[in-house]
C-alpha cells in the first residue's frame, strides 16, 4: 500500500511540473481592436489543452471548449489583465481562445483602506 501511494505522489508532482510547463508556454497575441473593444488571442500548448477538465468542454464530445469565466480560465493558467472576457471559440483550433474587453477599459478603483484618527475621541 506504502509503495501505491508513493507512485501516486510521483505521479500528480510529475503532472503538477508538466502542467507548469504548460502552462509557461501559453501565448497571448499582441492586443488588436476596434471602435467598440480591444481584442487578443490566447493559444494554449495542446498537451495543456488535453490536462483541461472535462466540463469545460462542450457536451457534444467536438472537443470545443465552452466559453468559460474569468475564474475558469485563470484557473487554467492563463494570466491577464482585469476586464478581459473570453467571447468566442475557434472551433477548427480549440486551443485558441478569443478574449475582448471594451476599448479604454478602466478597471473599477480598489477601496481606500481607512484608518481612524487617533486624536479624535
Amino acid at each position: 500500500m506504502a509503495s501505491n501511494q508513493v507512485s501516486q505522489t510521483a505521479q500528480q508532482k510529475e503532472m503538477a511540473r508538466k502542467l507548469e510547463e504548460y502552462i509557461e508556454k501559453i501565448h497571448y497575441s499582441d492586443r488588436y481592436s476596434d471602435d467598440h473593444f480591444e481584442y487578443r488571442h490566447v493559444i494554449l500548448p495542446k498537451q495543456l489543452l488535453k490536462m483541461i477538465p472535462k466540463e469545460y468542454f462542450n457536451p457534444d464530445d467536438s472537443g470545443v471548449l465552452r466559453l468559460l469565466s474569468e475564474q475558469e480560465w485563470r484557473g487554467i493558467g492563463i494570466t491577464q489583465s482585469l476586464g478581459w472576457e473570453h467571447y468566442e471559440v475557434h472551433a477548427p483550433e480549440p486551443h485558441v481562445l478569443l478574449f475582448r474587453r471594451p476599448k479604454n477599459y478602466v478597471p473599477p478603483a480598489q477601496p481606500q483602506a481607512r484608518f481612524k484618527d487617533a486624536r479624535r475621541k
